[in-house]
């Protein structure tokens, strides 16, 4: 009973992200996800740009989301973005980048060779 009422929502939610018709992204891609935001009363849409780093479970699936990262002021940013999440308004695709890797977790801890530079003299 309990498995039949599960598989009957990951349906409509899987009828839902057709409906929504995203973009396929992949990790290393750079993408600009509109999420409309409630303050109060009022609503607005606000843009988060960044690089994809993992898709995880496919945008078929009820259950897909995907990571995004961004440096702002020199602060790292993640998010993780649910597919089905009505709060995401669009997702558009700025620059595909091919990688070699399905996750780019170690863009985490990636430093430029100019900053290692600057390290090793000091």
């Amino acid at each position: 009973m309990a498995i039949k009422l599960i598989e009957k929502i990951n349906a409509e939610t899987v009828a839902t992200n057709a409906a929504k018709k995203f973009p396929a992204i992949h990790a290393g891609d750079t993408v600009v996800v509109s999420i409309r935001i409630k303050e109060g009363e009022k609503t607005r849409v606000q843009d988060f740009e960044g690089k994809v780093l993992a898709v995880d479970n496919g945008q078929k699936n009820a259950s897909g989301t995907f990571t995004v990262r961004r440096e702002s002021y020199g602060v790292a940013i993640e998010k993780l973005f649910p597919f089905s999440s009505p709060a995401i308004e669009k997702i558009v695709v700025k620059k595909s980048n091919p990688s070699r890797r399905a996750k780019l977790y170690n863009e985490r801890t990636f430093c430029s060779h100019k900053a290692v530079r600057k390290l090793v003299k000091k």
